[in-house]
């Protein structure tokens, strides 16, 4: 009985690991971090939905993510020409996932260093809603609530491992 139990939850767990949606968003969020590392600012616009917004919960604004990007588009260009390092990891504490929609609320430590300058780093709260769109994940709304702390964000377990256990 007990090698009966054990084939099927080992069985189980396989379809699990086999779960072509998380596979998918894990992706995503490894090319978010690969887009920013290398300064790709095309493929990190096309990870945003055309519709998309940024809500700044610390500064109480909303935006069209195009307005975000162009602010940002700078920093993108210096990484990719080497006058700027940056980076960004991500973390989760909840998702929600469905087929074809989904909910992330975790922190992000973004990372960045100016030639001859010292490193700089914040950790930031952040909810972030996707939806697959012409068979690709894309975000719909990305919500930086607010500042966090190094404490709330060593908590956290990188986000690969909260998706996979959260299957």
């Amino acid at each position: 009985m007990l090698r009966i139990l054990l084939v099927l939850f080992l069985g189980i767990g396989n379809l699990w690991a086999q779960n072509p949606t998380t596979d998918e968003l894990i992706n995503f969020w490894l090319e978010a971090e690969r887009q920013v590392a290398e300064g790709d600012f095309d493929a990190y616009a096309a990870s945003f939905h055309e519709e998309a917004i940024l809500v700044n919960g610390m500064n109480k604004t909303s935006v069209p993510i195009q307005r975000a990007l162009d602010g940002w588009k700078a920093g993108f260009v210096d990484t990719k020409n080497g006058k700027m390092s940056a980076s960004v990891t991500f973390r989760f504490s909840d998702q929600s996932i469905g087929d074809s929609t989904a909910h992330f609320t975790g922190i992000f430590r973004y990372e960045w260093q100016n030639t001859g300058e010292k490193s700089q780093m914040v950790y930031i709260h952040l909810e972030a809603l996707l939806t697959r769109s012409n068979g690709h994940w894309q975000m719909l709304m990305e919500y930086q609530k607010a500042m966090a702390t190094t404490e709330e964000w060593e908590k956290l377990v990188a986000f690969e491992q909260s998706l996979i256990q959260g299957r």
